[in-house]
């Protein structure tokens, strides 16, 4: 299991479009890949799930991803997390 953390950085926090982009990055691997962030708990794989969360702006969200392709799932996640929020 691979865990990271990131603070939102982007001043809208995770909408609509990041949220998209961040559900299609999460489909190409078979690890289960959940985000928490302020008590809630996402499934990254599904849209409705993740803006359900509410991260905003200054939020901590965890990221936890766990299975066979573990450790490139959560590379890939990071980079996007970086670029993108």
């Amino acid at each position: 299991m691979k865990t990271f953390d990131y603070t939102i950085t982007d001043e809208l926090g995770i909408h609509a479009r990041p949220a998209g982009e961040l559900v299609k990055i999460t489909k190409q691997y078979a690890s289960t890949i959940k985000l928490d962030c302020n008590g809630k708990s996402a499934d990254a794989k599904r849209l409705i799930a993740v803006m359900s969360l509410g991260a905003k702006q200054g939020h901590k969200v965890t990221v936890t991803v766990d299975g066979g392709d573990e450790a490139d799932a959560a590379k890939a996640l990071e980079e996007f997390f970086k670029k993108m929020l």
